[in-house]
């Protein structure tokens, strides 16, 4: 492993889990917002003023409400767009390994509302994008391109539907274990298919790229890692309930055009794990698995 890990993002979801699950503690340097403002030159700058060559700074640092972005377009591409390539300098600068972690939204596809054909197939790394139906999926497919043109040697991770599945945390899985405590029923949108994946699977995928090191595979490449499997969140729902011991035919399906949103969401966004594999990485977990992981190791809920 890299002498200095930096974790950029330290206070989210996913920077939480790396620091939880890191195998060499005293090589982690976490940084959250308060530490490495993102928006601020100088504050990255300052943030990575020891950074050397053979460290790693693992980027998952975001701006992430999807809806909010279609209302603030420069605060998601200063923070998804101008940030990365700040830190792209940086390590480009120093031969320092930028791992930056991207999402399934950079991928055009059709809307959940649109009619006609839908995906199918998981989308591959390679695969084209097209032009990202979303404000977030955009500003995160510019900062995917200004990293490889600033660090060619960087590496993209492109995750999706990302959760921790506490009680008290705001992702999907640990709003739909409250939602079981409160009320009878549930609706959930059951025409939007992607893979769950739980922050602490990707956490350990994350520390395997990390410690196998920059390689000719990895390096300027482009992966995706999710846990295995497709599903729509209806689905996620149901399973949810049936994990905490409620009947999942307390969720009822719906569709995306009865619960409209500023964003339109994706019909299909699976991605493919092949290029991970062929790097020689582990395979993240089935969905399934990582749920009841997830749901058992973050505790009861509330009642």
């Amino acid at each position: 492993m890299a002498s200095t890990t930096y974790i950029v993002g330290a206070g989210g979801q996913l920077g939480t889990a790396l620091q939880s699950s890191a195998p060499a503690p005293a090589a982690v340097r976490p940084l959250t917002s308060a530490e490495l403002d993102l928006t601020d030159a100088s504050s990255v700058t300052d943030a990575l003023t020891d950074l050397a060559p053979g460290d790693v700074v693992l980027n998952c640092a975001a701006y992430t409400n999807v809806d909010g972005a279609e209302a603030d377009p420069d605060g998601a591409y200063a923070v998804n767009r101008d940030g990365p390539e700040l830190l792209a300098r940086a390590t480009a600068r120093v031969g320092a390994w930028l791992v930056h972690v991207s999402t399934d939204y950079v991928f055009a596809g059709a809307a959940a509302t649109d009619t006609g054909p839908r995906r199918a197939e998981p989308y591959r790394a390679d695969d084209a994008t097209g032009v990202p139906e979303t404000v977030y999926g955009a500003s995160k497919l510019a900062g995917e391109r200004v990293v490889m043109a600033t660090d060619p040697t960087a590496t993209v991770v492109r995750t999706a539907w990302v959760y921790t599945g506490r009680p008290e945390s705001t992702d999907f899985v640990g709003t739909m274990r409250r939602l079981e405590a409160q009320r009878d029923e549930v609706t959930v949108v059951n025409d939007q298919t992607g893979s769950p994946t739980y922050a602490a699977d990707l956490a350990d995928a994350l520390w395997e790229l990390v410690s196998a090191g920059r390689s000719d595979t990895t390096g300027g490449a482009v992966l995706h890692a999710t846990n295995a499997g497709s599903v729509t969140w209806y689905e996620v729902a149901r399973a949810v309930f049936s994990e905490v011991g409620a009947s999942p035919d307390r969720v009822l399906p719906c569709s995306t055009a009865e619960f409209p949103r500023p964003a339109p969401r994706p019909a299909y966004s699976v991605l493919s794990g092949d290029a991970w594999a062929a790097a020689g990485l582990t395979p993240l977990r089935d969905w399934r698995s990582a749920l009841h992981a997830a749901v058992t190791d973050a505790g009861p809920a509330a009642g």
